[in-house]
């Protein structure tokens, strides 16, 4: 396979510091930790990034990438509130911008059809406005009713992680939820798919059914072959690693255990990685 397959390496090598990045996925689910993790040992900084948060966002505050975050929440789901994450709030290290999920959703969509804005009910009567001063509203031409105008999240370059795809850029979906990963892709200036296996074009609809077609090939720049790549987070089984998300919580919480954590897990590259967390499991933690 050629197509547009590109490395980790050719992917975090094309990003600039001070660019706006859109990561796909859920809170704890299907994210592209691979790429990630490969953001974590470059020296991009000064990020704004656009994100349903998690784990992803978490670490990327951890080794002070971020300069902006955008995002409605920044959760790890069965542990409610990403502990990096939370520590950058509280020290004041990013500028955040938390919208409504459904705004959110509204600002993806401006982005992925061009539109400067989309307008809608979702963070009226809330504290959104107070906490983000630059909002505006606007007043219906059909009935003169007050909306809020939600800015579109336009991104330089978006990465998502899905189960399949072609070396083209076609890519599938096996788990119950798509997310909102075909707006990031169609938002992007550029957009980068992590996938858990390359497949032949023609077996695509052999892994699921023509609807789990989430991306199409048209909004793909490259494609990158990642097993396991969305690790800590769901994957392939559609259920993350509950034991290793714990032991990652729990380093965070202590800068000694967080240092030993970093270098066992983090210091090398995405094989050093894979390795590092097959030996801990085979350990027994």
């Amino acid at each position: 396979m050629s197509g547009k397959v590109v490395s980790i390496e050719e992917v975090v090598g094309s990003l600039s510091s001070g660019m706006t990045i859109g990561i796909g996925g859920w809170g704890s689910r299907r994210k592209p930790m691979a790429l990630v993790r490969a953001i974590l040992r470059s020296d991009l900084t000064d990020l704004t990034i656009i994100s349903y948060g998690g784990a992803d966002v978490g670490l990327l505050c951890a080794y002070g990438k971020i300069r902006k975050l955008i995002a409605p929440f920044v959760t790890l789901d069965s542990i409610a509130l990403e502990p990096h994450f939370r520590r950058a709030r509280q020290n004041g290290t990013i500028e955040f911008a938390e919208y409504d999920e459904g705004m959110f959703m509204f600002g993806l969509y401006a982005a992925a059809h061009r539109l400067p804005f989309l307008p809608t009910y979702a963070g009226l009567g809330s504290d959104v406005m107070r906490v983000n001063p630059s909002l505006r509203t606007v007043k219906s031409p059909y009935g003169d009713e007050e909306l809020l105008a939600v800015p579109a999240l336009t991104m330089d370059v978006a990465l998502v992680h899905m189960n399949r795809a072609d070396a083209r850029g076609n890519a599938l979906y096996l788990g119950a939820d798509p997310y909102f990963d075909d707006l990031y892709a169609k938002a992007a200036d550029r957009t980068y798919v992590s996938c858990e296996k390359l497949v032949d074009t023609a077996d695509l609809l052999k892994e699921g059914p023509v609807q789990s077609l989430l991306i199409s090939r048209a909004q793909v720049t490259g494609v990158i072959e990642t097993p396991n790549g969305s690790h800590f987070t769901t994957g392939d089984t559609d259920r993350r690693d509950e034991a290793f998300q714990k032991h990652y919580v729990a380093a965070a919480a202590d800068p000694d255990q967080w240092a030993a954590f970093r270098a066992r897990f983090l210091e090398g590259d995405e094989a050093a990685y894979q390795d590092a967390v097959r030996r801990w499991q085979e350990d027994g933690k």
